[in-house]
């Protein structure tokens, strides 16, 4: 497919979604053109979409941390659990999974935190703006990690420790303080942690605002158009397969899990699994909390959003592939009732449920800036769950390092080549 109307400094932008509609909104403030391409002829079904929306400066802990290893092990015992790998023989599946294992240390939470901590927390002082701008509604009044058992609120409470320690505000709270913070919902819980600076929004409401504020701004959409592949050129510089652009552009990838396979056609080794999620949204919900909140135990992620109640989980490794399975749903569905009582199976019995592919690094940290060897090519990619969360500061920094000037914050840790 071909394209026109290319300057030498307009940015392509593989990938619409919240990432790459971040990278090109703070591209075009920096007064630079943008093409944007999706793969898709009607966005509105991709990860972006249909997530939790929820802005997470509590979630400094990656992925990978100490316990996950033997909590994923008891999960996959469980067809209904919210983890899940499909097993099959696949070198890049389990190359991934030995440095997700060596990554899950207490060591690389410490030396990670920090920096999810300030890449959290910019993004969420941005998404204000940016949200005011949109004319999008966010909700500034927190998350609650729910617990129903004392196990799990000793270790939120640990977190809480630590979060208080790295400056994001933390309150442990007994089941009393639970719901004089929000009693719109009867609750089975033990207690909780409340993070006073967490928001949430709906998601797909943020980014369709976005999408028609960047193309306000002068962007350039193709949709319905699949690059296949990267191909190398002189100089250093890689031009894009099954979509013509004039050589030398540059380049974001911004895809998603499928940035990975995209790197392998020019020989660049970034690991990344797609981990499958998905989510139910209640239109006219029996009971309708306050605050979004995540139910630890189970984690699923719950959120009020304009009269609608969205519950979200499930991490299911298995390939691009997004087909719904039925056990992993009814889990969710399963701890929706668990910690809220008044819910019933029936409630959700004619609800067709959404899935989205989270891109999904071994380490828990995302891809993020200039591919070394390849000039005119930079990644913005595998944040997991935080997808959304931090959206507004990765499309700053994409900004920052295509203008030629020191980003934001430190990012060396997020190379997209670490793994070699």
């Amino acid at each position: 497919m071909e394209t026109a109307g290319y300057d030498k400094d307009r940015v392509i932008i593989v990938g619409a979604g919240v990432i790459g509609l971040c990278s090109a909104y703070h591209c075009l403030k920096a007064g630079r053109p943008v093409t944007l391409i999706d793969r898709d002829d009607a966005p509105g079904d991709g990860c972006s979409y249909g997530n939790a929306g929820m802005v997470v400066p509590s979630h400094f802990i990656p992925l990978a941390a100490p316990g996950i290893v033997g909590k994923g092990m008891k999960w996959l015992a469980d067809p209904e659990g919210p983890f899940y790998i499909r097993p099959r023989v696949n070198l890049d599946l389990m190359r991934w999974c030995r440095l997700f294992v060596t990554h899950a240390t207490r060591k690389h939470v410490m030396e990670s935190r920090e920096l999810l901590r300030d890449l959290n927390g910019e993004s969420r002082r941005l998404f204000v703006d940016m949200a005011k701008e949109l004319g999008v509604e966010m909700t500034e009044r927190g998350l609650l990690m729910l617990c129903n058992t004392d196990k799990g609120l000793d270790e939120e409470a640990g977190v809480a420790a630590m979060a208080n320690e790295l400056g994001v505000v933390a309150e442990v709270c007994d089941p009393a303080r639970i719901r004089e913070l929000d009693g719109g919902i009867e609750m089975d819980v033990k207690g909780g942690v409340w993070f006073k600076q967490d928001c949430h929004m709906d998601p797909a409401g943020f980014v369709r605002g976005l999408r028609a504020r960047v193309i306000e701004m002068g962007a350039d959409m193709v949709d319905g158009a699949e690059v296949t592949g990267l191909r190398k050129e002189g100089g250093g510089r890689v031009s894009l397969l099954g979509v013509h652009t004039p050589p030398g552009q540059p380049i974001v990838l911004a895809c998603g899990a499928w940035v990975s396979d995209l790197m392998k056609t020019v020989g660049a080794r970034m690991p990344m699994q797609a981990g499958k999620g998905y989510s139910l949204t209640l239109d006219r919900p029996r009971e309708l909390p306050e605050l979004c909140s995540i139910l630890c135990e189970a984690k699923v992620a719950v959120t009020p959003m304009q009269g609608r109640l969205r519950f979200a989980g499930t991490m299911e490794v298995c390939g691009n592939d997004l087909s719904v399975n039925k056990r992993r749903v009814h889990g969710i569905i399963r701890a929706a009732q668990k910690y809220f009582p008044s819910y019933r199976e029936e409630d959700f019995a004619e609800l067709e449920p959404w899935a989205g592919l989270r891109p999904c690094s071994p380490d828990g940290l995302p891809y993020v800036g200039r591919v070394a060897g390849f000039s005119n090519l930079t990644v913005a990619t595998g944040h997991a769950m935080m997808g959304l969360s931090m959206g507004p500061v990765t499309g700053r920094l994409v900004a920052e390092l295509l203008g030629g000037g020191e980003p934001c914050l430190d990012i060396r840790r997020l190379d997209p080549l670490r793994f070699g």
